[in-house]
């Protein structure tokens, strides 16, 4: 159903020519993802990123294997893009991104999106920056 939609929707359209763009392989990922090895580009800068239904990683495809979470992280984002309509998610997660910034000093701890699709699992830290730095003051 998701790969339907976000074929549909156009984001995943984009997701191929961004990884396309960057010189990565495909191969066929759990649940109809498809992954996207050995991107070439420093941008983002995370380990993974997901565009409609293909996630992006600049490593190779043995990276996964111990990277299963990290593989449920993304699969949830490619939900979001469903449920976004498709590329209405990419300003959204933006300003949710700027949100997080302004609130806890870094794009994650506060972001609907991230928090949604499991911190943890995506390798976040459950604690903004700056809860982080009132801690360690009070400590």
């Amino acid at each position: 159903m998701k790969a339907v939609v976000n074929a549909v929707n156009g984001s995943t359209a984009l997701g191929l020519a961004v990884a396309a763009a960057g010189r990565a392989r495909f191969s066929r990922g759990p649940r109809g993802l498809v992954l996207a090895t050995g991107f070439a580009y420093r941008f983002p800068p995370a380990g993974a990123f997901t565009v409609g239904n293909v996630v992006v990683t600049r490593h190779d495809l043995s990276w996964w294997g111990p990277r299963q979470r990290v593989l449920v992280h993304e699969e949830r984002h490619s939900w979001q893009y469903a449920v976004a309509l498709g590329l209405p998610m990419l300003p959204l997660y933006a300003v949710a991104a700027g949100w997080s910034y302004l609130r806890g000093g870094d794009w994650s701890t506060h972001n609907v999106f991230e928090t949604r699709a499991g911190l943890a699992d995506g390798g976040y830290p459950s604690l903004s920056r700056r809860q982080l730095l009132r801690r360690a003051r009070t400590a």
